[in-house]
């Protein structure tokens, strides 16, 4: 008996709390399907990656909103090598990255510590 009061009393508080605090939420929910993860339309700064912020779901981040992400910073990236080697081509500059597809980090030589 003594258990069917307590968890009675902490339904009820529970429920008074809730009608006097509302849910807490400062936004309405999102609409199902949809994403709060954002990037700009283009021009894309390493402040706008360092701010993505990712929905996590049961098993990790939803994969969707990764997916997207990263295609968005790789047509950003296609696009200014595109007009950064435009540029070089107007300029008569060789493209230091000709023939280099892929680089690894002990390879590539961009990592200081050289590890």
């Amino acid at each position: 008996m003594y258990l069917v009061v307590l968890i009675l009393v902490a339904v009820v508080l529970f429920g008074v709390a809730s009608v006097l605090f509302g849910r807490g939420e400062q936004l309405p929910p999102l609409p199902r399907g949809t994403t709060a993860t954002m990037l700009p339309a283009s021009g894309v700064t390493g402040a706008d990656v360092e701010a993505v912020k990712f929905a996590q779901v049961l098993r990790g981040y939803k994969t969707s909103e990764v997916d997207w992400v990263l295609d968005r910073l790789g047509a950003e990236l296609d696009q200014l090598r595109g007009e950064l080697a435009a540029v070089r081509a107007a300029a008569g500059l060789p493209d230091p990255t000709a023939g280099f597809r892929y680089a690894t980090r002990a390879g590539a030589g961009s990592d200081p510590d050289g590890q």
